[in-house]
Order: C-alpha cells, then structure tokens, then sequence
C-alpha cells in the first residue's frame, strides 16, 4: 500500500537524516540571510550618514563664500538640491533667532523643529528623513544654523530590493536542499544497506561472505571491519564446535562399541565364571572412561558457558603441589623418571582446591608420560612477592613440542603424543590441557609453555596470590623425590 510504503521510508535512516540536514541548511541559510540583510541596511546608513555630513560641509561653505549675496546663496543651493532629487536632499537656513529664512525647492513641507539643533553633526530621525545641523563660523558674518536632509526612501528601497532577491536564495535553497539533502544521504547510508543486504544473507551454516571495505578508513569502513572479524570469529567458534562435537562423538563411540561387541561376545555362548568375572572388569575400565570422558565434557560446556566459577576460599598451594608429587612418586619410579621438587613456596591462592589439584595432577602426569626413561621432571612453585602471583612451573626433558604443534596444545582432543613422540604410548582424552586452561583461566590467571624440540618443555602456571604482596613466604628448602632405578 501507498501509504505503508511511505510509513516505510519515513521511519529510514536516508530520511531522518535529510530532514536533519534540511533544518540545520535552511536554519544556516535564513540566519545567514537576515544577517545580510540587516549588515547591508546598516552598511548603506552609514555610507548615507557619511554622505550627508559632507553636503552639509560644502553647504556650510558655500554659504560662507556668497554671504551676504542671498540670491547666489539660494541659487547654488538650490541647484545642489536638484541634483540629487533621487536622495530627496533639501536644506533650510535658519538666522541666530532660529527663524527660518531659507527652504530649498524641493524641501518636505513637514513642520521642522528646532530642537534638533542640539545634535550638531551627529545624524539624527526624523519621521522618514534623516538630518545634520551645522553652524557658519566666518567672522563678520552672522551666525547661520544649516540643516541638511536627505529621504529613507531610496534606501529602503535598495533594502528592500535585496531582501526581494534574498527570498528567492532562500526559497530556492528550501527547495534544493532536501533534495540534496537526500542525495546525499543515500551515498551516506549506501554501506549501510550494502551490510544490512549481506548479513541477511548469511546463515550460520555458511559464513564465507564479507562485508567490502572502500578503504576511506571512516566510521562505516570500521563497522564493516568489526563485522567482518565478528564473522570472523562466529566462524571459528562453529568450526570448534562442530570439531568437538565430531570428536566427542567419535571419542564416546569407541568405548560404547567395545562395550557391545563384549556383551554380543558374552551372550554368545555359555562361558565360565572366570571369563564373566574378566568380561565385567574389563566393560567397568570401559565404563570408566566413559565417565571421566562424559565429566571432562561437561566440565568444558560449563566453561563454555561461564558457569566455571571456583570458590574464593583460600587454598595451600603448596600442599597441593606437595601431595601431587607424593602421590606421582610411583608413577615415576615405574617409568624410571627423576621426578624432583626442588622449590616449594608457601603460598595460596583463592580458588577450589579440587579443580586447582586437577591441574596439578595433569601437568604433572602429562610430563611423566612424555618423558623418555632416565630423564627428570622438575616441579617448582614460586611465590613472586612483588608482582603477587603464584607461578607454578612444571618441566620435562622430554622429546619437546614441535613450533607448528605449539599453538594447538590447548585445543579439544588435541593427542599430546601427536607433539611429543614418545616410547610407551597410553590412552588418553585428548582434553587435558584444555581442561587446565579453562581451569586456571576461571581462576584469573593463565597457563604459558615454553618448549624446545629434543630438550624438553615447560609448562608455567601463573594465579594471582591470596597473600598481599611482599608478605614472608619463605621457600621450604630443596627437597628430591628420586625415583628407583632398576
């Protein structure tokens, strides 16, 4: 409908914009006007005031050149009355006594007072003319006061000649400066419908296109940039997830399916109860990774998510990382590794103890695992009194990470014997480190590595401290757990 579609195109960005412009031109343009108007009224009063005190001036002189000679006097004012008709120039003569002896041809016949004589020079109104006194001076003579005066007429009608011409500035720009307005407008907002046009096209199953930069560096070429790495991201984050989810999917399967073939397997035939007692320890491994993967999941969705909030309790990092290597001491000593504490601080931190032990347990256990036998793990936690932060270091001599695998450590499902090739391989979820990045991130703090291909790798775990800053914290000393070798 008509009247839609112009509902439609009042309520755009174009319009409202053209409406704004027209205001502020047409506001501009008539103060502009007024102002001409009212300097060029102003301009041409003086330039007339100035004009009128210098026909007074020669009036002045001629009078004083003919007196006593009236009749010359009256010619030759006359004469210069005449010659300036257009200005409705006229002069009277008054004597000492203020009587009026002498009226020019062409004077009004308006009633003329003498109480104007007190201004002198000074230019003053007079119902529509405008007057100058001046008295004669030539000793000998007498005394004459001569008034000079000159129309408004012709200069209101120049006034009012500009002021015509100036109407018709205004009304034609009243007419041109909506249109331009809108032209204008159109090429303003011409990004923004290009925007609006590409981002209802996109979907997120396809987010290929982008936005065209124009390159003039302005606010619209900005949006389309913030767009196009908004898209940018969007993009990355579907592609995680989809990643994740083909992984997690693939990852569940595989124990699922070892859990149907032995349950097809012992449903086959009649077995002893040793092998029922063997099939069930071995689906009880199966169901429990299942669920260490299924709590790894939703540990990550609830980071997603920002559910991932630890408790603000203190917590004695020490005796976290303490109780860790005490309790990967056998771990070690089987896989023939040096596993050593050679700092331990007394420190804490706010957070959960349980999932801080959870990171500590991984990197500790990721470092034996990718450690060749005879090598050492080094674990040193440190408590920076200046800065206030707890930084726990964990180093290996293992193989290390290659620089292309380095920036995917972190990433879901990522195999850490993909990077650090190792002799004993061992089944993992692939989540660690991503866990332990959420973890220590919810925390307020952050997890860096450093690592060199075959001198071994560390991983650095840096918390803000519970402690204020430049608190005592003395080191407990050195102290080595040695792992046995055969």
């Amino acid at each position: 409908m008509p009247s839609a579609h112009l509902r439609e195109i009042f309520r755009t960005l174009r319009f409202r914009l053209t409406m704004w412009n027209t205001a502020v031109v047409l506001v501009f343009v008539l103060v502009t006007l007024w102002g001409v108007r009212v300097g060029l009224r102003l301009v041409l009063r003086n330039e007339a005031d100035d004009q009128l005190i210098e026909d007074a001036r020669e009036v002045k002189e001629t009078v004083e050149q003919f007196e006593p000679d009236l009749v010359k006097i009256a010619e030759e004012l006359n004469r210069k009355a005449t010659t300036h008709t257009h200005r409705g120039l006229h002069i009277r003569i008054f004597n000492d006594r203020n009587e009026l002896i002498f009226t020019s041809l062409n004077a009004p016949s308006a009633p003329f007072s003498t109480e104007l004589f007190q201004y002198g020079m000074t230019p003053v109104t007079a119902g529509h003319y405008r007057l100058v006194h001046i008295t004669t001076e030539k000793p000998g003579m007498p005394v004459y006061t001569i008034r000079i005066g000159t129309s408004f007429e012709p200069l209101e009608a120049d006034v009012a000649q500009v002021t015509w011409l100036l109407v018709v500035v205004g009304s034609v720009t009243l007419l041109v400066s909506p249109l331009g307005g809108y032209w204008l407008a159109g090429r303003a907002t011409r990004p923004i419908a290009q925007i609006i046009d590409t981002t209802a096209r996109l979907h997120p199953t396809s987010l290929e296109e982008r936005l065209p930069l124009r390159g003039t560096g302005d606010e619209l070429d900005r949006l389309s940039a913030t767009i196009n790495g908004f898209l940018d991201r969007i993009g990355t984050y579907l592609d995680q997830n989809r990643e994740f989810t083909a992984n997690a999917a693939h990852e569940l399967r595989s124990p699922l399916a070892a859990i149907q073939n032995s349950l097809e397997v012992a449903l086959n035939a009649d077995r002893p109860v040793e092998e029922y007692k063997e099939l069930l320890a071995e689906l009880l491994d199966e169901c429990e990774a299942l669920r260490v993967l299924v709590n790894q999941l939703l540990l990550l969705a609830e980071s997603d998510a920002g559910h991932l909030q630890p408790a603000t309790d203190p917590v004695e990092m020490d005796a976290i990382v303490r109780k860790t290597c005490d309790m990967f001491q056998g771990v070690a000593e089987a896989a023939n590794v040096d596993l050593r504490l050679s700092r331990l601080d007394r420190a804490r931190v706010a957070g959960d103890a349980g999932r801080l032990r959870q990171v500590v347990n991984n990197l500790v256990d990721n470092a034996i695992k990718f450690t060749r036998a005879g090598g050492l793990v080094e674990v040193t936690l440190v408590e920076d009194s200046v800065s206030g932060a707890v930084r726990l270091l964990v180093r290996d001599t293992g193989p290390g990470i290659p620089p292309a695998d380095l920036p995917h450590i972190f990433s879901r499902f990522y195999r850490g014997d993909r990077a650090r090739l190792r002799e004993r391989p061992s089944r993992g979820t692939g989540l660690g480190l991503a866990i332990c990045q959420s973890i220590v991130a919810a925390h307020n703090g952050r997890i860096e590595v450093e690592s060199v291909v075959d001198k071994g790798t560390t991983m650095t775990v840096i918390l803000p401290a519970a402690n204020p800053p430049g608190s005592d914290t003395p080191a407990r000393g050195e102290h080595e757990l040695s792992a046995a070798r055969s």
